[in-house]
């Protein structure tokens, strides 16, 4: 299978980068993939120029082809708290949403049934409400395929009791998936050539023997 990670981190290094590797490297630990990352901050500039232009450049095209070709994703934000007197609420952020607008209008339907496998990195854990309130209506509306958990990982979940965890739950989930949809394959028709019977012989099994 072939797994694409996207990753919106803007720093170097980056916690949002982190997450995505060890994610990936959960889920091809679990079934064989190759796994293709695309920094989005590389690519920041032919995105806004998408919008202005009408078309991608040759960078982000490669990225779209690349996502379009994904048996799965496994897509990774930084959050943007918002501005709110109850210090929790917080969404993706601009340019993570920015590549799935443009990607969008470049073929609206590219996400349709695709597994994703949503994950975030915030400074505090108030924010891990963001996999629910913001990513997972995103790729829903997108018609993605979301799988169950999302992992959210605050400043001080590195390296503490619990994320390796819940990277390994997300990553089973993923691949399960992302395996179970390659398995499908249409089943013969029961009219097929290769199961009808001959005439002659349902014929000759109704003559009485001797």
């Amino acid at each position: 299978m072939k797994l694409v990670v996207v990753s919106a981190g803007l720093s170097v290094p980056s916690s949002t980068r982190l997450l995505g590797d060890r994610l990936a490297a959960a889920a091809t630990g679990q079934a064989p993939a190759d796994v293709q990352v695309i920094e989005l901050r590389d690519l920041a500039v032919e995105i806004a120029h998408t919008f202005t232009h009408g078309f991608p450049g040759r960078a982000l095209s490669d990225a779209f082809d690349a996502v379009s070709g994904a048996d799965g994703l496994i897509v990774v934000t930084p959050v943007v708290p918002e501005a709110r007197l109850d210090d929790v609420s917080a969404s993706y952020s601009g340019l993570f949403k920015s590549f799935f607008d443009a990607l969008g209008v470049t073929d609206p339907d590219v996400l349709a049934g695709k597994p994703v496998l949503i994950a975030a990195t915030g400074g505090t854990a108030r924010h891990s409400l963001v996999l629910d309130h913001a990513l997972r209506p995103l790729f829903s509306y997108l018609r993605a395929v979301v799988v169950p958990t999302g992992v959210y990982a605050a400043s001080e979940d590195w390296g503490a009791e619990g994320l390796d965890g819940r990277i390994e739950r997300a990553a089973g989930e993923l691949a399960a998936l992302v395996s179970g949809l390659s398995t499908v394959r249409p089943q013969p028709r029961r009219d097929s050539f290769e199961e009808v019977t001959p005439f002659e012989e349902r014929l000759a099994a109704l003559r009485p023997a001797g």
